[in-house]
């Protein structure tokens, strides 16, 4: 790979700093892209410069710190595609997911591709690197049967069981993603019209109704709210987020998480579902009510139909299983 001037090389922390900051007031990603993208670049800048000792006898090229202890920093100019295909052949022998390998790469081609535009290499190295080919993965769903048994395991003689009810009422009513949920204010309701304004990924505002059950659930968590908000401590109190926490403070997405997982445990039947399984449970019963999947695709906020596609595969199983059950000649 040609090497421009010395001159051109950065301490990687250094430029891996720009390139946040370029990532967060240019780009205007996510706090969790922004965590992603960190976390894998530092996994491949520990690779390349890991802190400890390299072993006597490896190549030069390959040794990181000095006999000190301290990490020397390799030249950004440097690093080829070759060097990056070591690198996730190593993630593969550590049984690391294609999908988190091909996460991992994507962020190196973005890194290297911001590297290209301020000038400190000419070329991208990653972009000679192919992609690992996905395992192909049909979603968790619930059938609808068990999709209302376990959205009603919540207590509702309490004011957890009211929050807790609203919050699978909505994930499956609407397909929201838990991030989605999670950020809805109260100004975010249409409770008239039964409709959410959700901002989606990379700002992209979509409006989806709900029904009467989401509506009631809604209604009675609302009316015990305020027992919630007034755990806050006046500095940190904001009337602002629809859900929350027992601290009267915005619920995350972990919290909505070790939720779910409480009530898998309380409903008999239902195992190895996650938030997300309801996300595709609501797709899945849609499409097979005869929704267009251009109209799924709308409601669930995909960039692309390709991406919605995948419930069509979901909805041919069944339409298969349903074939070998009931044909004579199946």
């Amino acid at each position: 790979m040609a090497s421009l001037p010395v001159s051109a090389s950065f301490m990687l922390n250094e430029r891996l700093t720009q390139f946040l900051d370029h990532l967060r007031y240019e780009r205007n990603v996510s706090a969790h892209t922004l965590r992603n993208y960190e976390s894998d670049l530092q996994q491949f800048f520990d690779y390349l410069a890991p802190v400890h000792i390299k072993e006597a006898g490896k190549p030069a090229a390959k040794r990181s710190t000095s006999p000190s202890g301290k990490r020397n920093e390799p030249d950004i100019t440097q690093i080829d595609h070759l060097t990056i295909r070591e690198w996730l052949s190593s993630l593969h022998s550590e049984h690391k997911k294609k999908t988190s390998i091909a996460r991992k790469l994507a962020a190196l081609r973005t890194f290297f591709q911001f590297l290209v535009r301020e000038g400190v290499i000419e070329l991208n190295p990653a972009k000679l690197v192919a992609t690992p080919r996905k395992e192909k993965k049909l979603p968790v769903h619930l059938s609808i049967e068990d999709a209302i048994r376990f959205i009603e395991t919540p207590n509702i003689e309490t004011d957890f069981g009211r929050r807790d009810r609203a919050i699978l009422e909505l994930l499956y009513a609407t397909g929201v993603r838990v991030s989605e949920l999670v950020s809805l204010n109260l100004r975010d309701i249409d409770f008239k019209n039964k409709l959410l304004r959700v901002m989606g990924k990379r700002g992209k505002e979509r409006i989806v109704p709900f029904g009467d059950p989401a509506l009631k659930a809604l209604e009675d968590y609302l009316a015990v709210r305020e027992n919630f908000l007034m755990n806050a401590p006046a500095t940190k109190r904001d009337a602002q987020p629809l859900i929350l926490n027992y601290q009267g403070t915005r619920m995350t997405t972990r919290s909505v998480g070790r939720l779910v997982e409480k009530y898998i445990r309380l409903c008999a039947g239902i195992h190895d579902i996650s938030p997300h399984a309801l996300r595709h449970s609501f797709a899945t019963h849609l499409l097979d009510s005869g929704a267009d999947l251009r109209d799924i695709q709308e409601l669930l906020g995909h960039a692309r139909l390709s991406t919605t596609q995948i419930y069509t595969h979901v909805s041919m199983e069944r339409l298969i299983e349903v074939y070998d059950k009931s044909h004579p000649k199946a």
